[in-house]
């Protein structure tokens, strides 16, 4: 696929493609913005009240500042145990941890995706998000896999998932390329383990504090098609399956670019690091440089930046996303 074809078939493919040859074709040299964050804000108020369409790649920097984090207390209240045997410190590296048997393996697993998956963000950042731009022309691609922007209500035709969702297993098998929901199977294991549900309908430690650290063998999850084992659907190989709903999302995505890239189009990064930027950040830096009417926007807790060669029509802020949300708020358009 060269830099010039449409993306409207598969937006994904297309977006890789433009963020390789847009970081080729750069002269590496970088800028941010040295503006008050008030009054960078201002700017990005008006940016939004100007542009037509508003794209927004979505990192996990987003989900952070919700309150949806790995360690601290939401590490400890769900994985004192994990803690204590097996001295892990946080939920991101616990999920390379060997683990000794499959049942203690997905006694972490059903913890790990039922907190990052199956309850709302405790902070209202997406909310937020939604109250601003719901009356807006948008569209969402998004690197997170914990659905939050579902949970708090965003219309699902205009979200791509490119990295998969902790809801959903996919087999062992590699001629299997369907994906399957496990919701069930994940509360299943959960009340295995002693975790009880709330008034809210969320699992919690109970009061005694007794819960395991293992799932019956017989809760194991395979796969009713093939038999084989399954794994969680998220990108780390490629043995990853991008299901029918995938390529769906991908459709649409490269529809909605191709529709409207060439008007006055907000590129809004939220939370975007350096994990996989050839997803969003370097295809978003390619869309703006070949858009005169495109503005760029990167908000970040830090290294909040951008090329000079677009550094005209671009605004790069260093800060809290749950404060500068408020903020907007303050000021709807």
């Amino acid at each position: 696929m060269n830099n010039n074809s449409k993306p409207s078939n598969n937006g994904y493919a297309w977006s890789i493609q433009k963020g390789i040859h847009t970081i080729q074709n750069l002269s590496g040299n970088m800028t941010s913005f040295d503006l008050p964050e008030t009054e960078a804000i201002d700017v990005l108020i008006k940016a939004m009240e100007r542009s037509n369409t508003i794209v927004i790649g979505a990192g996990a920097g987003l989900s952070t500042a919700a309150g949806m984090t790995y360690s601290g207390t939401r590490f400890i209240d769900y994985f004192w145990d994990f803690a204590k045997i097996y001295n892990i410190q946080d939920m991101y590296s616990g999920g390379f941890y060997p683990f000794p048997t499959r049942e203690i393996f997905w006694a972490w697993w059903s913890r790990h995706i039922y907190y990052n998956r199956y309850i709302n963000a405790p902070k209202p950042v997406y909310k937020q998000l939604l109250s601003y731009i719901k009356n807006k022309n948008y569209f969402i691609i998004t690197t997170n896999v914990d659905h939050q922007f579902q949970r708090f209500g965003f219309d699902k035709t205009r979200l791509f998932y490119t990295q998969g969702d902790y809801g959903l297993f996919q087999s062992t098998n590699p001629e299997n390329k369907k994906t399957y929901d496990n919701l069930q199977i994940i509360e299943a294991m959960m009340e295995a383990q002693g975790f009880i549900k709330d008034e809210q309908g969320v699992y919690q430690v109970p009061e005694h504090g007794q819960i395991q650290m293992s799932v019956p063998a017989e809760l194991i999850p395979i796969c009713p098609d093939d038999g084989a084992p399954y794994v969680m659907n998220l990108r780390s190989d490629d043995t990853f399956v991008e299901d029918d709903g995938w390529h769906q999302a991908a459709k649409r995505y490269g529809q909605f670019i191709e529709t409207y890239k060439d008007g006055n189009i907000l590129f809004l990064e939220l939370g975007v690091g350096f994990n996989t930027p050839v997803i969003i950040k370097y295809p978003f830096w390619g869309m703006t440089l070949d858009n005169p009417n495109a503005i760029y926007a990167c908000i970040n807790h830090q290294d909040a930046f951008c090329p000079q060669e677009i550094e005209d029509r671009a605004i790069c802020i260093n800060g809290d996303l749950e404060k500068i949300f408020n903020s907007l708020l303050q000021k709807p358009t």
